[in-house]
């Protein structure tokens, strides 16, 4: 009799365990977080506006939530009266968590006017994307106070009416006769304001018997053209500490010149040696150190020839990287970290970069070299330096934007980036 008796509880007991997992199994499905679009009986309780909301659900320390925080607010400000923005720190009410179905942090809930769930997100996600996300749920966006963010220029403010053979085609800089250096192609000669800006064209081609053999710089002293081979360099220093070049036809005009200057006398294979040794950790480019950005990865140190590149580092590596670079107009130091592709922290929070770029025959908008991308501390001295820069054409974008682009390069694309192998010099 008791073990009929055990045996019958036994079956009750199976029976109530099996009734109360069929219970909190239909609640789970009921509030599942998969659902794409969630119906108004599991729409977001605290919406009392007719507002959508995003929600962001994290916690105070944890790293990808404190990056999300400064997005956050930023949108709370710029598109207040369009959408909310409230954050809930599950640590610290971790009813919230079970409430919502989070199974990790930070996680970004998306729901309509009506409050209904219409996308939710794990992990960090960057500015551009909420804001993409919005779009794509045809939620039309725009900002309380329009930013300039849309501030571009496609045409420069006056026509360059330099001869051609007396601008640099690297740099577009002005030609410095004394050091014009000379490549030879089969589409006609290319001229460069300097050995550096050959050198660095050189070394972008994609060419497998590319060769200098055929090419010439200005002897500093005769002003005739030497083979690039077999001059003779006096390697100096200007005041901001960037490397002069002079080449000569013999070893005794060069030494004479020194008398009158400083530097040291470097071979053909000497110049080409030290020219070559900083390289780009992106583009692979030689670089001078005082005109690039410095790249640090985890405890090594790299160089960007341009911020554009510099941020490209993270693309290449997958690794975060810490960026420090100048305001190209007041000289101040900016400073980009990255975690996981995205910008975690920006130093001061107001830099924004210009991509300078230009509208092919097409309309296409086309890259115009790392020698015309810049950052600045701030939009007002970005303005200020376009102002001073006539020529340049390109638009402001956020540095936010600059690092996305690049981590949306393909590993082939890496690969190739900055080759001129396609457009040759001609």
């Amino acid at each position: 009799m008791k073990n009929v008796t055990k045996g019958i509880l036994v079956v009750l007991l199976i029976l109530i365990v099996g009734v109360v997992i069929l219970v909190k199994q239909g609640q789970k499905n009921q509030t599942s977080p998969e659902a794409s679009v969630v119906m108004a009986d599991n729409a977001y309780e605290e919406n009392n506006t007719n507002l959508p909301r995003l929600l962001d659900l994290g916690a105070g320390k944890c790293v990808p939530c404190k990056m999300m925080a400064p997005i956050l607010e930023e949108l709370k400000e710029e598109y207040k009266n369009q959408f909310e923005v409230v954050f809930i720190d599950v640590w610290e009410n971790p009813a919230e968590a079970q409430k919502y179905g989070i199974k990790l942090i930070p996680t970004q809930i998306f729901f309509d006017h009506k409050g209904n769930e219409r996308f939710r997100h794990e992990g960090f996600f960057s500015r551009e994307d909420i804001l993409a996300k919005w779009k794509a749920l045809g939620v039309d966006l725009m900002p309380v106070e329009k930013t300039s963010m849309t501030f571009s220029r496609w045409e420069p403010a006056r026509p360059d009416n330099r001869p051609k053979e007396e601008i640099c085609y690297l740099c577009d800089g002005d030609m410095d006769s004394k050091t014009r250096t000379v490549m030879k192609t089969k589409d006609g000669d290319v001229a460069f304001c300097s050995p550096h800006c050959y050198i660095i064209t050189f070394a972008s081609l994609t060419d497998e018997n590319k060769s200098h053999r055929d090419n010439s710089v200005k002897d500093w002293s005769s002003d005739r053209f030497i083979p690039v081979t077999s001059a003779e360099y006096l390697y100096g220093m200007d005041e901001k500490g960037r490397p002069t070049i002079k080449a000569f036809s013999a070893r005794d005009a060069a030494s004479k010149e020194l008398a009158f200057s400083s530097g040291n006398l470097l071979s053909w294979q000497q110049l080409l040696d030290k020219e070559t040794s900083t390289l780009c950790g992106f583009c692979d480019r030689p670089v001078y150190p005082e005109d690039a950005s410095i790249v640090r990865v985890e405890g090594m140190q790299t160089w960007g020839c341009c911020p554009m590149c510099a941020l490209g580092v993270a693309a290449r590596t997958g690794k975060d990287i810490e960026v420090i670079a100048k305001d190209a107009l007041s000289g101040e130091t900016i400073r980009v970290n990255t975690f996981q592709g995205y910008v975690s922290e920006l130093a001061p929070a107001t830099a924004v970069a210009w991509a300078g770029a230009k509208k092919d025959a097409s309309g296409n908008i086309v890259s115009t070299g790392c020698f015309k991308q810049a950052f600045f501390t701030n939009e007002s001295n970005l303005r200020r330096w376009v102002e001073t820069h006539p020529l340049a054409t390109g638009r402001l974008i956020s540095v936010e934007q600059a690092l996305a682009a690049k981590m949306k390069l393909t590993p082939e694309q890496i690969s190739k980036a900055c080759k001129i192998g396609e457009c040759s010099p001609k």
